[in-house]
């Protein structure tokens, strides 16, 4: 019997990994990542593809692919949750995360059926913490760049509220998290089969660590208030995001040093696996939702353009006690939306619903050497991305053709951290391929206040990632054969999975 546990890393770009051979100028240490995928099947070529935090999570959680469909939002209640099939069959399931959107921010449901869960308070933007910041707290507050005519769900000010008085290192997130996983390893091993989801927000903005890592990979003074650690995402070299190449510098030194944290305490996870001899029927995933910015193409976070890939070429790196590629590397075409089937097939459990993922297991076993063609990838209305393993294609939208949202709630789907709002207009019927419940259709409204913000620097571009890794020579206008192929390939895919009709407008397809 295969136990379970999947462990997300948030944000993780995977240059700054030795297991993809660390391209950054830094030498970042994580022994426990490395000694990890020594032993594990590394992929190569695994993509996100609901972008971000949450419509990842829908993915994983429940194998449905978000974004062509729907924006951030709460679990459908046609939806078959992970945890609910897993307990249905016998399996004790448990639930740790410090991912405040699971449990804020209008995405509800993820955590439910879970037969235990352990929410850790106070990341980012939790609402948490209410007591007045004085002046003592202004040098943190330059840090995280506070801005003080921002105000509700965008208030960095809950931040420095949540984390005042963290001092010795297991008060910060990561060792929270892990050191929970741990302890319920210690007390559940012996279960007949168990699944253990451990969702770190780690290593997500802010980049805020214990003095004595934030001083490893810097010279810098590490309170020097014109440091941040926390900066809004969007173009490094121009605008309101702009960094001089010294805060950009400080900014990757504490990524790299919150990454060197995470995987300390994530080892304490590794030795409950080898405390209580657990490797041999447990498999392991660890991965992410999605990359990050960190001055690469003058970006910074995960601004309003081109998914490229280093927001979308993820790591994945799987162990299992029968694994044919364990200790190697695997270069067969994965995503996100795949762990679902990958996991209830480890666990023997069939998957009587429609849904978009596909099982892993075969090419683990070493039975299959790919289960796809093609992997899409992007955000709820905006350009529409694909890749064939080789090469990557991103289509700017046709901002004249509407974008609707499918739900069988109201939400506000431009503008998830806000409340929803009731549609001045919506049809009902059953308009998703995926499910016989009837839904809303309503078209999307952006607020005012958000169209600064989405006015993205998106365009169709065109990349042989085989031989231009960092995306730099874009082919649109110089491979026209690579150009119909890729194109023919994501109407393909469109195709499969029945997109919505305005979705093919948008594209630029008649259908």
């Amino acid at each position: 019997m295969t136990n379970v546990i999947m462990i997300t890393i948030d944000s993780l770009n995977k240059h700054f990994l030795n297991a993809y051979g660390q391209s950054v100028d830094i030498d970042v240490k994580t022994p426990n990542l490395d000694r990890f995928a020594a032993k594990s099947a590394v992929f190569d070529r695994h993509y996100c593809g609901s972008l971000p935090c949450m419509p990842a999570r829908r993915e994983m959680y429940t194998g449905i692919q978000e974004f062509l469909w729907r924006g951030w939002g709460p679990v459908e209640p046609y939806d078959v949750p992970i945890a609910r099939a897993a307990s249905r069959n016998g399996y004790v399931t448990q639930f740790i995360s410090d991912q405040f959107h699971f449990f804020q921010g209008y995405s509800h449901g993820y955590y439910d059926d879970y037969r235990g869960f352990d929410l850790v308070r106070g990341h980012e933007l939790d609402p948490w913490k209410t007591g007045p910041l004085g002046e003592a707290d202004q040098g943190f507050l330059r840090k995280i760049n506070y801005n003080p005519n921002q105000s509700g769900p965008f208030d960095r000010s809950a931040y420095a509220r949540n984390v005042r008085g963290f001092s010795k290192e297991e008060d910060f997130f990561a060792p929270k998290v892990f050191t929970s996983a741990a302890d319920w390893l210690e007390q559940n091993h012996s279960h007949e089969k168990f699944m253990l989801v451990v969702d770190s927000f780690d290593v997500h903005e802010p980049f805020h660590n214990p003095d004595h890592y934030a001083e490893r990979y810097t010279e810098e003074d590490i309170h020097d208030p014109d440091l941040p650690m926390w900066a809004h995402s969007g173009r490094t070299d121009t605008g309101h995001t702009a960094l001089s190449d010294r805060q950009i510098s400080f900014i990757r030194s504490q990524y790299a040093a919150k990454m060197s944290l995470v995987d300390k305490w994530l080892g304490k996870v590794f030795d409950k696996l080898d405390e209580h001899g657990l490797w041999d029927r447990t498999m392991v995933i660890i991965t992410s939702d999605h990359g990050h910015y960190l001055g690469d193409k003058n970006l910074i976070g995960k601004p309003f353009c081109n998914t490229y890939n280093v927001l979308a070429n993820i790591p994945l790196l799987i162990w299992h006690p029968k694994g044919a590629h364990n200790g190697g590397r695997v270069s067969a075409l994965t995503a996100t939306i795949d762990f679902y089937s990958t996991i209830l097939d480890a666990m023997n459990i069939d998957i009587s619903h429609k849904v978009h993922s596909r099982s892993l297991l075969p090419i683990l076993l070493g039975q299959r050497e790919k289960v796809r063609d093609w992997a899409l990838y992007g955000y709820f209305g905006q350009a529409v991305n694909i890749t064939d393993g080789k090469h990557t294609y991103h289509v700017a939208p046709e901002d004249d053709v509407p974008v609707f949202n499918y739900s069988t709630m109201y939400m506000n789907p431009a503008a998830f951290f806000l409340p929803g709002y009731v549609p001045d207009e919506v049809e009902s019927g059953k308009f998703l391929p995926y499910t016989d419940a009837t839904v809303w259709k309503y078209e999307v409204k952006i607020p005012p206040e958000f169209k600064k913000y989405m006015r993205g620097g998106f365009a169709t571009e065109l990349y042989d990632v085989e031989n231009d890794p960092r995306q730099e020579d874009n082919r649109i206008d110089k491979s026209p054969e690579l150009l119909g192929r890729m194109r023919d390939l994501l109407h393909t895919a469109l195709s499969e999975l029945q997109a919505p009709p305005e979705l093919f407008h948008r594209m630029g397809f008649t259908r």
